[in-house]
């Protein structure tokens, strides 16, 4: 199972990147939130994938019971669904900015009409 899931992470990166260099600003925040999605895939991949207890201590143990789902992975990955929402939000509030002042999409054309 991780090496499916490795495979789709190295697929979610490749794309992100792809769609990231492209001159569309469309096509840029497409790739952002798929390489966000590949970052958040790839913190619960390395945490570990186990199909066990949630860390709970039992009553009258001092540890946990092996195996438990390690929750740090968890609380990182809620934590970047925040910030990678708030990042995409100012991307997408950003590049309607820059079609209303410049009329275009293409990063090479806006550059253009900005240069004259």
């Amino acid at each position: 199972m991780e090496l499916v899931i490795t495979l789709v992470v190295g697929a979610l990166f490749s794309m992100g990147i792809y769609l990231m260099m492209r001159r569309s600003l469309v096509k840029l925040i497409i790739g952002l939130a798929i390489l966000t999605n590949a970052v958040n895939l790839l913190i619960f991949t390395t945490g570990g994938l186990t199909r066990g207890r949630p860390a709970m201590v039992p009553d009258g143990a001092t540890a946990p019971t092996l195996p438990y789902a390690d929750p740090l992975p968890q609380a990182f990955i809620l934590t970047a669904i925040v910030i990678g929402f708030g990042v995409l939000a100012f991307a997408v509030v950003l590049a309607m900015r820059v079609y209303r002042s410049l009329g275009v999409d293409d990063m090479d054309r806006a550059k253009e009409v900005i240069d004259g």
